[in-house]
């Protein structure tokens, strides 16, 4: 009852926050924008609105919204939660493409924008369901939607509406919470789908779990009885589970009938009905409610293979295990002793009923098994087999749960009707010779001697061949831990790095370079790290991973990822990094929803961070270095979007007085790669100062280089860039993202940089000194660029020519390596 009364508080409050509107249809085209002068859009059987709101009576912070049109008006979506508009200047438009843009009608700064789906006759509509949906004109909203608000949630869950993944796209949909009641902004809790193992719903708080609401079994969540609820009250619940999807949703079987699921600002998952009698919200249920069961907290509160019950002692081992540690649970329980393994068959399995299934982010499902009869028969054939459980309590489902790791965070209730039955295995534990006679332990004892004998004139032969073959010549891997050792750099164990990325593991997978694959992971001590491995097929290899190890290890600045150690061993090569939380700089430049995300000063830090590593490489460091594959996704960004250099795999080492030098093949990425460099193998510092210029360029405007522009004129974005410098209308290009009124000065200035780093003769480019002193000095720069590289394309890279082909021109993602041709 005082749930229901705060939530019918609030929802007065938030009545009182908008403004009488004035009816606008349910449809926004380009030439029907939105204003916050009171119009809205209403879906067409006017259950709900779309328009400009205060969450908060009398603030001056304005949102545009979505809410529930009754009584008591209920925000279930919000555009710019992050980034409110001051005053009653915003303007919600459509481009000519379909995008949608809110925007401040003083200054025309963009505070949200959707994709760019590139329509021809876009429109957006305010469906009945709340969805806000962009589609071509007369199209199918339900089929054909090119983006829409259930794509991106806030706090509320609707009916029909998915919260999950879609694996084809990557598409992630979870619900945030606001910060605080009267604050929108993206707070402290998300709730979604783990796709690890078997999926199951969790609720984070920050980067650690909060609390888990197990996986679905048919029914519901494992985590929530009150789902068992929904259909007395004609609420149906449903999870997709497969190549294509992992997502749950629920429905109405009436359509006169409104529910909600909402995450609170404390991280609770709440149920609301809505009672038109009372004009109000009725709570259904919550989730964790440690009211009824104080074990529905955080996970993992009795350590692993311990179980949570309802009534004292809370914390106890499941039966056949006993805990390590008498004075604290964290360290959780271990099997009695003595036991002698498993075995097999004979094994047999205790039934812990009513429980909230173990973690399965290490569990595995298999839907093809009929009965639980074949689930045990499976198990007991398999010594890592810990448990199992049904996987569908539906009664038309089969399948069953397996775990072969240690059971954490299992929860007992109280309630028969809760819960679903664990069957967890007991080792048989008897002496080894149980049974045997004296003839037949002297027959055993006999056989291992002669075994053993055996063995052991094996692995000194062994032995020999090795000591042999270490005196004919020296192995790489020995010749990689020496210089290692010279580094001063660690060497990592190749079971450790096992270990901290789940035996590189594909959901711990951040990307895939010209090197191989990257992993992130966790170390015991906690670090988490960034796991390089060389992929066998790679078309990079052992040079250029001698080459990063050697080079990196020496280097030491903010600017620069910082190399933790390597892995010699088991024909594995792998470098460990410090692990970067934003991952590269690609998306933000190049990602219509990241973008908006990078105002001008955090452009305008990355810029200086780049440059000071640059300068760092070329002049302040103990060897002068040359990276020659500078690009976007070479860039890294920490916690706090600190820019820092990454991938020295085909970096050079210059003396002190070399200034430039040639190569026998070029390497790099086309896009980036210099006029001298890629036409004469030729490089040196002003090849990176190219680079530099260029990846600026993109910073500023957040279009990518490409090797073939759109445009029949301008085959690349410096060609463009260089039209419209000459015509004084280069601002036309940069990002919109980025508040012109606030730095139009400034971004001209880093343009003109820019320009001046990517003159077509190396000897006109500055140093990443003089660039440095240029970009932290407001004096008007006297020089003028002279015409880019690479401007006049066609003379000097044909994409028609048969020794270089057009996909080559335009491989701005993965660095490559050309021969020199004979």
């Amino acid at each position: 009852m005082k749930s229901a009364i705060i939530a019918c508080f609030l929802c007065f409050l938030l009545s009182t926050a908008f403004t009488s509107p004035s009816n606008a249809g349910d449809t926004l085209t380009p030439r029907q924008p939105i204003s916050d002068d009171g119009s809205t859009l209403t879906s067409d059987g006017g259950r709900f609105q779309l328009g400009f709101f205060s969450p908060v009576a009398g603030s001056p912070d304005r949102y545009i919204g979505v809410w529930y049109n009754i009584s008591a008006r209920t925000v279930v979506w919000v555009a710019n939660r992050g980034r409110p508009i001051t005053g009653r200047s915003g303007r919600l438009s459509m481009s000519e493409n379909g995008r949608l843009l809110l925007t401040d009608g003083r200054s025309s700064t963009i505070y949200w924008s959707s994709s760019s789906p590139a329509l021809v006759e876009p429109e957006a509509r305010l469906l009945e369901s709340g969805n806000f949906v962009v589609m071509e004109n007369g199209s199918d909203p339900s089929s054909s939607a090119a983006w829409q608000s259930f794509d991106h949630p806030t706090d509320t869950l609707l009916p029909g509406m998915k919260l999950g993944w879609n694996l084809s796209t990557g598409l992630n949909r979870n619900i945030t919470s606001w910060a605080t009641s009267g604050d929108p902004s993206p707070g402290d809790y998300v709730a979604g789908i783990d796709v690890a193992g078997v999926p199951q719903l969790l609720v984070w708080s920050g980067t650690q779990q909060f609390w888990r609401g197990g996986p679905w079994n048919g029914i519901g969540f494992s985590g929530i009885p009150v789902m068992r609820q929904g259909n007395a009250l004609t609420l149906h619940y449903e999870f997709a589970s497969n190549s294509d999807e992992a997502v749950y949703w629920f429905y109405l079987e009436s359509s006169t009938l409104l529910s909600r699921l909402v995450l609170n600002e404390s991280g609770l998952l709440e149920r609301f009905f809505w009672s038109d009698p009372g004009n109000l919200w009725v709570p259904l249920g919550v989730a964790p409610d440690t009211s009824r069961n104080p074990c529905d907290k955080r996970v993992s509160s009795c350590g692993a293979n311990g179980v949570c019950g309802p009534r004292a002692p809370t914390c106890t081992c499941l039966q056949g295990f006993r805990p390590k540690n008498r004075r604290s649970w964290d360290d959780g329980c271990e099997r009695d002793l003595p036991t002698a393994g498993c075995r097999s068959r004979t094994d047999t399995f205790v039934t812990v009923n009513n429980t909230k299934l173990p973690d399965t982010s290490k569990a595995t499902a298999n839907r093809s098994m009929a009965s639980l009869d074949m689930c045990r028969d499976w198990c007991l054939r398999n010594c890592s087999c810990t448990a199992y459980a049904a996987s569908n309590l539906s009664g038309n489902g089969n399948g069953c749960l397996i775990w072969t790791s240690d059971l954490y965070d299992l929860t007992l209730y109280d309630n028969e009707e809760a819960g679903q039955d664990l069957y967890v295995r007991q080792i048989e534990s008897r002496p080894l010779n149980e049974g045997l006679s004296t003839n037949s332990l002297l027959r055993r004892a006999s056989a291992f001697i002669i075994v053993s004998v055996i063995l052991a004139a094996f692995l000194l032969s062994l032995l020999s061949c090795w000591i042999w073959r270490r005196k004919k010549r020296s192995l790489y891997c020995d010749e990689e831990e020496t210089e290692g050792k010279d580094l001063d750099l660690p060497l990592f164990e190749l079971n450790t790095i096992a270990e901290a990325t789940d035996n590189f593991w594909m959901n711990n997978k951040l990307g895939q370079g010209g090197f191989g694959p990257v992993y992130k992971g966790r170390l015991v001590e906690g670090q988490e790290i960034a796991v390089k491995r060389l992929s066998k097929t790679s078309s990079q290899g052992v040079d250029e991973f001698k080459n990063e190890v050697m080079l990196i290890a020496k280097l030491q600045h903010r600017n620069l990822v910082r190399l933790l150690g390597c892995c010699i061993q088991g024909g594995e090569r792998i470098l460990v990094y410090e692990y970067m939380p934003n991952g590269s700089l690609d998306p933000f430049l190049f990602d219509d929803t990241k973008s908006v995300l990078l105002d001008w000063t955090m452009r305008r830090n990355i810029i200086l961070g780049i440059a000071r590593g640059l300068l760092y490489l070329h002049q302040d460091s103990r060897l002068r270095i040359i990276h020659r594959d500078l690009k976007a996704s070479n860039v890294l960004l920490d916690k706090e979007m600190t820019p820092k250099i990454s991938d020295f795999g085909m970096a050079r080492i210059f003396s002190g007085e070399d200034t430039e030098r040639n190569t026998r093949r070029v390497v790099g990425t086309y896009g980036y790669m210099s006029p001298e460099y890629a036409m004469d193998r030729i490089f040196s510092i002003k090849s990176d100062v190219f680079s530099f210029g260029v990846l600026l360029l993109e910073i500023i405007t957040g279009r990518k280089n490409r090797g073939v522009y759109h445009s029949t004129v301008h085959l690349n974005l410096l060609s463009h860039i260089w039209s419209l410098w000459k015509e004084g209308k280069v601002m036309e290009l940069v990002t919109q993202s980025i508040d012109h009124s606030l730095s139009g000065t400034e971004v001209l200035r880093c343009i003109k940089i820019a320009l001046l780093c990517v003159q077509e003769r190396p000897g006109d480019r500055p140093t990443m000194h003089s660039i440095l002193k240029m970009l932290d000095n407001d004096n008007a720069l006297e020089i003028e660029p002279s015409q880019p590289g690479f401007v006049d394309f066609r003379g000097h890279l044909d994409p028609t020519n048969s020794s270089i082909r057009e996909q080559d021109l335009s491989l701005n993602y993965v660095s490559m390596t050309m021969p020199e041709g004979r």
